[in-house]
């Protein structure tokens, strides 16, 4: 099993190859770190690696786990600054499955601090930024899906597609998650929200509207991330959206194919998902796993194996939605290293590619709108068209836009206007709603002075 890796991530500005091309495509093996390199694991056997109960039972929760995984590996400083970060930013609790955290590079101190998937999933109060660390209109629930809740977690935002939020727990938290006010521990900077209504009545109150709401045909069913529902009450939950007539499209949302592939290489699961695909496939459904990807070095054997399960299953496919993060995959070479290992070595289709949201304390992962409109430049031409990720803004109030579909943009204030052709579960009766323009916002950072004066001279909100 091969990938494309490049020892080097590029940038928009490096040599191009000897052929002439900005990138080189080349193909190698996919690896499975050796994780009895890590001294908390020196004597884990490949049967308990494999295995989702040990995964699960030793994920990383706190500094003190995290050293005696790492013994003597990386220094104290950072252990100090991670410790500052969780006393005073993190928006997110420490949870991080051997499996991820076997793909981080340990071999030193400064390759730990650089590695992409330590920068999103382990942030330090170093990464974050001083001068701005949260964005004046930074929100909590920055796509405000609680507003457009048409019962508990069930988002209402398209004419014809759901959100559900079965469940606010994942078996991993990334430390961008859109999510963060609901999803998770409290930390001592956020306090979580909780839902109010107990699952059983929550999901039901979710199936009786779809039942009744024939305009919608499409169910994202998330979280949280559906690996941490008991299989038995997903499968029944999955079971019940077949069996309402106008639903055409369901999309299983979970990072924990890549974070946590042992959970969906279970005989349990396996079974299931092949009983829901056939029941989908009898009634014209279509079935597809979406996952969460950043970085290449996270595409491992294990991660191809889960995926390449569940396409055996029958379901439709297995897509990626990863998160556009700067220090993690902020260059074309990065992108498309990414790209090619997912759709090459796994079977998984590079889909999207979501622009950080603007919650608390993210600034540090933000790109500004003409960087990731210059970064999906960059990368066509090289994948094939049906998977060549498209870069998206989610705008507030809005929704998923491609970077290119703003009406107007002021690049010295950092300000972008973005318009819709439709309503969401909130402005049925708003005539205004389909004309208005709706703002999103640079990192103050990557403005020029002028602008950062503008930001600077602003009364605080």
């Amino acid at each position: 099993m091969t990938t494309a890796l490049h020892d080097e991530p590029g940038t928009t500005g490096r040599p191009v190859t000897a052929d002439g091309q900005p990138y080189a495509y080349r193909r190698r093996p996919l690896e499975e770190p050796d994780w009895t390199r890590l001294a908390g694991w020196r004597d884990i056997t490949t049967a308990e690696w494999e295995s989702a109960q040990w995964q699960r039972s030793h994920c990383v929760k706190n500094l003190r786990q995290l050293r005696q995984v790492l013994g003597d590996l990386i220094d104290e400083t950072f252990y100090a600054d991670l410790e500052r970060d969780q006393a005073e930013r993190a928006t997110m609790s420490m949870l991080v499955t051997p499996q991820m955290l076997n793909t981080m590079d340990t071999s030193s101190t400064e390759a730990f601090y650089a590695d992409p998937v330590r920068r999103y999933m382990i942030p330090v109060l170093s990464d974050r930024r001083d001068d701005w660390p949260s964005h004046p209109y930074s929100a909590r629930d920055s796509l405000h899906e609680a507003e457009m809740w048409a019962v508990e977690g069930l988002t209402h935002r398209y004419p014809t597609k759901v959100l559900a939020e079965l469940l606010p727990t994942c078996p991993q938290y990334c430390g961008h998650c859109t999510r963060m006010d609901l999803v998770g521990n409290s930390t001592p900077a956020v306090d979580k929200h909780k839902f109010t209504i107990k699952p059983t009545d929550r999901h039901e109150a979710m199936l009786e509207y779809l039942r009744h709401t024939p305009g919608v045909r499409d169910v994202v069913v998330s979280g949280g991330d559906v690996a941490n529902m008991p299989w038995a009450r997903l499968e029944s939950f999955v079971d019940s959206l077949l069996d309402v007539d106008n639903i055409r499209d369901i999309r299983l949302a979970t990072k924990a194919l890549m974070g946590l592939p042992q959970h969906w290489l279970q005989d349990e699961v396996r079974a299931g998902m092949e009983r829901l695909a056939t029941k989908a496939n009898g009634r014209g459904v279509q079935i597809a796993i979406h996952t969460h990807v950043n970085a290449a070095r996270s595409v491992t054997p294990l991660v191809a194996r889960a995926a390449r399960a569940m396409l055996d299953t029958g379901i439709r496919d297995v897509r990626n939605q990863g998160v556009l993060l700067r220090g993690v995959n902020d260059s074309p070479d990065q992108l498309l290293d990414l790209s090619f290992a997912l759709l090459d070595e796994a079977g998984i289709l590079p889909y999207y590619l979501y622009m950080c949201d603007m919650i608390p304390d993210a600034e540090h992962w933000r790109l500004a709108v003409w960087e990731a409109q210059e970064l999906q430049h960059a990368i066509m031409g090289y994948l094939p068209g049906f998977a060549t990720p498209r870069i998206v803004c989610d705008v507030p109030y809005v929704g998923k836009r491609w970077v290119h579909q703003l009406s107007d943009y002021d690049r010295e204030r950092g300000i972008s206007y973005w318009t819709k052709n439709y309503r969401t579960g909130i402005e049925a009766a708003d005539p205004e709603a389909l004309n208005r323009r709706y703002e999103y916002y640079d990192p103050i950072y990557t403005l020029p002075e002028a602008g950062r004066d503008w930001w600077r001279e602003r009364p605080a909100s």
